[in-house]
C-alpha cells in the first residue's frame, strides 16, 4: 500500500503542497476530492454524521478514522474516551498532530480484546467490508468488540440510483454479484494506489446481514441522497 489517501491527509495537515485526491470506481469516472473536506468541523458535517456523534456514548472506537475529525469532536467537545484506528500510518500521524490522544495504526480485524460502548464507522462505513461475502466476518468481529448494551453506528448508501433504467422500468445492472460491490482506485500527485474492493450496502441488505449475525438493526436517519445511518446492537 502506497498510503496515498493518508499522504494527502498528512500533506494537508503539514501544509506540504496538498493537492486534490482523484478517486475512481468501477461504475464512475475519475472525480476530484478536496482533502479539506476530511478536516471538516462538526458544523460542516452532514446531518447523518452529526446524528451519529450525538448518539455516541461511553468508550468509543472510531474505525477508519481518516483525518480524525469525528474523533476530535467527541474528544474535545464532549470529553469522550476515544480510540481512533486506521490502516494508514500517514493518516494516524496527522491525527496525532491534530491532537488526538489515542490514535493508532490498526486493522479492526486484528484488534485485541478491548471492548467499547460505541463503534463508529462513518463516511460509508460498510466500505471496509469489501464484499457481501466478507460482511459476516466484519459484523462478527465488531460484535465481539462491544460491551453489554454497546452499539455500532454505521452509514452507507443504496447506490441503485447510479444504474440506468432498463426497458421494463427496472434497473440495468451489469456483471455478477451484488450491485453495491465496487472497486475503488485512489490517485494522488501522479501516483496511483492498487485498486481495492469497496462495498455500499442498501439498508435492507445490511439489516438482513445483521440479523443473520445475531445483531439487531435500526434505521436511525435517512439522508438526502440515498444514504442512511443505522444502529446495530445485540
Amino acid at each position: 500500500m502506497k498510503d496515498l489517501f493518508g499522504k494527502a491527509i498528512l500533506d494537508f495537515q503539514t501544509n506540504n503542497s496538498p493537492e486534490d485526491l482523484i478517486t475512481e470506481t468501477s461504475i464512475s469516472e475519475a472525480d476530484e476530492m478536496s482533502v479539506a473536506y476530511l478536516f471538516r468541523s462538526y458544523d460542516e458535517m452532514p446531518k447523518l454524521e452529526q446524528k451519529a456523534l450525538q448518539l455516541a456514548k461511553g468508550k468509543v472506537l472510531d474505525v477508519g478514522c481518516g483525518a480524525g475529525s469525528h474523533s476530535l469532536t467527541l474528544q474535545n467537545d464532549r470529553n469522550f474516551e476515544v480510540t481512533s484506528i486506521d490502516i494508514s500510518p500517514n493518516a494516524i500521524q496527522a491525527c496525532e498532530l491534530r491532537g488526538l490522544k489515542n490514535a493508532k495504526v490498526q486493522d479492526v480485524m486484528t484488534l485485541g480484546n478491548e471492548k467499547f460502548d460505541t463503534i463508529l464507522l462513518l463516511m460509508n462505513g460498510t466500505g471496509i467490508f469489501g464484499t457481501l461475502k466478507e460482511t459476516p466476518n466484519f459484523l462478527q468481529k465488531l460484535k465481539s468488540l462491544l460491551n453489554p448494551n454497546g452499539q455500532i453506528l454505521i452509514d452507507s448508501s443504496d447506490i441503485i440510483y447510479m444504474f440506468d433504467d432498463d426497458e421494463d422500468g427496472g434497473k440495468w445492472i451489469p456483471g455478477e454479484g451484488y450491485y453495491g460491490e465496487l472497486t475503488f482506485t485512489v490517485s494522488y500527485k501522479n501516483e496511483t494506489e492498487a485498486t481495492f474492493p469497496w462495498l455500499y450496502l442498501d439498508y435492507n441488505t445490511l439489516q438482513n446481514a445483521a440479523f443473520a449475525n445475531g445483531l439487531q438493526c435500526e434505521l436511525i436517519l435517512e439522508g438526502e441522497h440515498f444514504d442512511y445511518l443505522a444502529r446495530l446492537f445485540v
